[in-house]
């Protein structure tokens, strides 16, 4: 086994609160001043950039896991990801379909871009990403699993867009393969607090907006190598996986 620094939540320029900055070939080479050798890509609602931003990626030797940070109609925040673009392109027509339809302002909310390789706008999200959509938290749970996903509720210990925010608590028996937490919070602090929670394995993200926040925190995997199966074994701690953080 050997131990890979990770940061699972990083959002690029298509999320409207993303700094126009945070283009792929941005994100992968701060990631790798940084130390990093996996990074999640996390856009709201959307998976739009996670092709090109494996692409480049892997060419720096550095694993990226795709996903999306969906909205709940509870209007919690949980990260979804996924092993295979089939399943990450079926996931997202579950998301196109589930999202709440309004227009994107881009003066007030910013824009919502996909882009290419040469950094050229190929499309522009016209439906706000940051509404909540209509799958309920057991919903999307279940969606996520379905696809053989993983699913990991957002910066649990935040006062607003999280599980405990929204709904006052986390089941014990909730089937989430980990729960997160943002940079202003400490694992053993929030494992002090919350001992019925002790079951869960915990990630702690940057869910950066901006270049210079990504790693700013960051979890450590014990793994063989950096792999999605692999990555959800230390998050279930199996086969003598394990994360840390």
């Amino acid at each position: 086994m050997q131990k890979y620094r990770a940061d699972l939540h990083i959002h690029t320029l298509l999320s409207p609160c993303g700094s126009l900055d945070m283009d792929p070939d941005t994100i992968v080479n701060t990631a790798q001043q940084k130390g990093l050798d996996i990074i999640g890509i996390t856009d709201h609602n959307h998976t739009g950039h996670c092709r090109l931003t494996s692409e480049i990626a892997s060419e720096k030797g550095i694993f990226v896991l795709c996903g999306a940070e969906v909205t709940t109609k509870e209007e919690a925040h949980c990260l979804a990801f996924f092993e295979t673009f089939d399943d990450i392109d079926d996931f997202q027509k579950l998301l196109d379909q589930s999202l709440i339809k309004v227009k994107n302002k881009t003066k007030l909310f910013g824009h919502q871009v996909i882009i290419d390789r040469d950094e050229q706008i190929i499309e522009e999200v016209e439906p706000l990403l940051i509404n909540a959509t209509t799958l309920s938290v057991d919903a999307l749970t279940n969606q996520v699993h379905q696809r053989g996903g993983i699913f990991i509720p957002a910066h649990v210990n935040r006062s607003a867009y999280s599980l405990i925010s929204q709904l006052g608590f986390i089941a014990p028996d909730m089937e989430a393969d980990a729960l997160e937490l943002s940079k202003h919070a400490e694992t053993s602090d929030f494992r002090k607090d919350n001992p019925l929670l002790r079951n869960f394995s915990i990630i702690r993200s940057s869910d950066a907006h901006f270049p210079e926040d990504i790693g700013c925190v960051h979890s450590e995997f014990n793994i063989r190598k950096p792999s999605f199966q692999e990555i959800k074994m230390a998050l279930l701690n199996e086969n003598g996986r394990s994360v840390s953080s």
